[in-house]
């Protein structure tokens, strides 16, 4: 089932790059009653990804090594590859998973990153995050999903997963919004 909701939160550099700080420590996945744990950066060379300019011709990845970033608490910042185990609740119901970063891009204009589902979840899936700074100053957050449920109480119902999402993408929102987050 696929989703996408998008919110403006704001305008300016320093909108983006404070969300973008936010986004790429995980703050989408550490708010309310959401945590995660065993974060493992992927070991040896992986996948790096492909970025595109302006003009929407793929641009080669660097091939030198990155320098590894980390959150206030010291939780490495998203990269390629990494697991993470979640924690929590949504909506009264357990929300774990392991979950494994597929790519993260970081663009003048773009920040963002896809992460999908790995062994057993309530649903199978994957979610885009990210944040644009659009050429009229605004600042959006977008989140794309699509999955499909696992649990046979989501599969019966499938209502439960809509409202499942729902409450995630909520969630996210108070993430990275100003609204909430100062």
């Amino acid at each position: 089932m696929p989703a996408e909701d998008a919110w403006r939160i704001g305008s300016g550099e320093e909108r983006f790059i404070a969300a973008s700080e936010l986004l790429l420590s995980w703050a989408p996945l550490r708010v309310e009653e959401l945590s995660i744990s065993d974060v493992r950066p992927a070991s040896g060379e992986g996948y790096a990804g492909v970025g595109f300019d302006a003009e929407g011709a793929p641009v080669a990845p660097s091939r030198l090594e990155a320098e590894q970033r980390f959150a206030a608490d010291g939780t490495p910042f998203v990269s390629p590859g990494t697991g993470v185990k979640l924690h929590g609740k949504v909506d009264g119901h357990r929300a774990d998973a392991e979950l494994r970063v597929i790519s993260v891009f970081e663009e003048p204009r773009r920040v963002g990153f896809i992460l999908g589902t790995v062994g057993h979840s309530i649903v199978s899936g994957e979610e885009l995050f990210a944040l644009e700074w659009r050429d009229n100053d605004e600042v959006w957050f977008v989140v794309r999903a699509f999955d499909r449920p696992t649990a046979p109480s989501y599969k019966l119902f499938t209502s439960l997963v809509r409202r499942r999402r729902k409450a995630l993408f909520a969630r996210y929102l108070r993430a990275i919004s100003p609204l909430f987050t100062s």
